[in-house]
């Protein structure tokens, strides 16, 4: 009976180690298809992650060409009316009194629309947005007093409508 205990015995020990082994290869290759499914996740972040990158990329692009676009219209449009009161400085030239106190008001009446059409042709939009921000700079305590006055008229105007 010693004999038939100590093969029980046996057995149980080789049956424990085959199921340690067992369990030991299944914890390796969960270990394994843990890592293969982390590396997988990794890849398709990785490449979700350069998608978004070159969409918001794309995107980016076109509303640069975009604003340039609007920009450059916006630019055109104001060399347009620049133009426009150029040609009218020379019509008021043309039609006008040449002589006595109205030739002379007239004159400078056309002198001053000339200069000012000929910098909105020059100039553009965007030389007058760098021109008044120069000026701001140059004046910010008049500046801001004029904004605040400006306000306060905007305001009492709107008011009065309500």
């Amino acid at each position: 009976m010693a004999n038939n205990t100590g093969s029980v015995q046996d057995k149980s020990k080789d049956l424990a180690s085959s199921v340690s082994q067992a369990a030991s290869d299944v914890k390796n290759k969960a270990a394994d298809l843990g890592s293969a499914a982390m590396h997988q996740a990794k890849d398709a972040a990785s490449h979700l992650a350069g998608q978004a990158r070159e969409a918001a990329s794309t995107a980016g692009n076109r509303l640069s060409d975009a604003a340039s676009y609007a920009g450059q219209r916006a630019d055109d449009a104001t060399s347009s009316v620049g133009g426009s009161i150029r040609s009218l400085a020379g019509q008021v030239r043309q039609n006008a009194p040449h002589e006595g106190m109205m030739g002379s008001a007239a004159g400078a009446a056309a002198n001053a629309l000339d200069r000012t059409g000929q910098y909105l042709q020059d100039q553009g939009l965007s030389g007058m947005a760098e021109d008044f921000t120069g000026m701001i700079r140059r004046n910010p305590i008049p500046a801001l007093l004029i904004g605040v006055a400006v306000g306060f008229l905007i305001a009492r105007a709107t008011s009065r409508r309500s």
